[in-house]
């Protein structure tokens, strides 16, 4: 393994996606491929978990070509292995933490999970949301303060980026900019296009049972075939999943009182947490879950 200069750290549904790809088109930068190779955490993406050790030689293979090196994987902040093996391998690296609105996020990462069926085929039930909440796979991933607390036990403050993701939608320009700053790379012209490249609602589309055997076929294809056509598509910005044929328009769910009364209480305490660990504001997140359980 050769270096690794920073990590989009977390969280799922805060904009990570959009930002992958906006940072992508700065040609100094070389982002991970796919954006969450999930090496360094034992959370493989919601429902998987693997507490091996990872397997450093092959890290190399996620990054095409020499430059500023980002990993993406938005897991790795609520993992509990992945502060101590971070650290043993690039104890110096910049941490960008993408965070939003805790309450908010579970219901669009419970959300994205039941339109594309991730929890059925992971053998779990999330059609309820409070049945789903008491999922760690997906309430960890709100409780910012229990995850931070393990972080600064190996980095320093000083280290990491904090980012409301509500920032990245309504001043991405500026938002941008202080990552350039924070990373000590040449400022950069991005091209900052807030609907396109976001792992929304809006862009989520369930797959067909057509789709899903398409899936199946193109995961029996091998890595090396299958890379250069995906790298072909994403340039063109063609994803094939979005055909009527193998896949279907999502439904929008709202984030009602109902969903703030089932884990307000617990999340609030965590913001004070996290608030007092980073003297990062969340005084805003904190009004809105006191106005919604009320």
């Amino acid at each position: 393994m050769s270096k690794l200069d920073a990590l989009i750290v977390g969280v799922p549904k805060a904009g990570t996606t959009w930002l992958a790809n906006v940072l992508s088109q700065n040609p100094k930068i070389i982002l991970s491929e796919p954006k969450e190779p999930n090496v360094i955490a034992s959370h493989k993406g919601t429902f998987g978990r693997d507490t091996m050790n990872p397997d450093w030689s092959k890290y190399d293979d996620y990054f095409n070509g020499r430059g500023f090196r980002i990993d993406a994987s938005i897991h790795t902040f609520s993992c509990p292995l992945s502060p101590s093996r971070l650290h043993s391998k690039f104890p110096n690296i910049k941490l960008i933490l993408c965070l939003r609105e805790p309450v908010s996020r579970a219901v669009s990462h419970w959300k994205m999970i039941t339109d594309t069926e991730e929890d059925v085929r992971n053998g779990a039930d999330w059609s309820d949301f409070s049945t789903a909440w008491l999922d760690n796979r997906l309430s960890d991933d709100s409780y910012y303060g229990k995850s931070m607390q393990r972080w600064l036990e190996y980095f320093s403050l000083d280290q990491f980026l904090i980012i409301d993701s509500q920032r990245m939608k309504y001043e991405p320009e500026k938002v941008l900019t202080e990552i350039d700053k924070f990373l000590k790379i040449k400022p950069y012209s991005y091209q900052t296009q807030s609907s396109k490249h976001a792992n929304s609602a809006l862009s989520r589309r369930p797959i067909t049972t057509i789709g899903k055997s398409i899936r199946i076929f193109f995961s029996l294809v091998p890595q090396i075939i299958k890379n250069p056509i995906v790298r072909v598509l994403q340039k063109k910005d063609i994803d094939i999943y979005r055909a009527p044929i193998i896949s279907k328009r999502a439904g929008i769910v709202s984030v009602e009182p109902e969903h703030y009364s089932i884990c307000a209480d617990s999340v609030n305490s965590d913001l004070k947490k996290f608030e007092s660990l980073t003297k990062f504001d969340t005084t805003h997140w904190s009004k809105l879950l006191l106005i919604n359980h009320d």
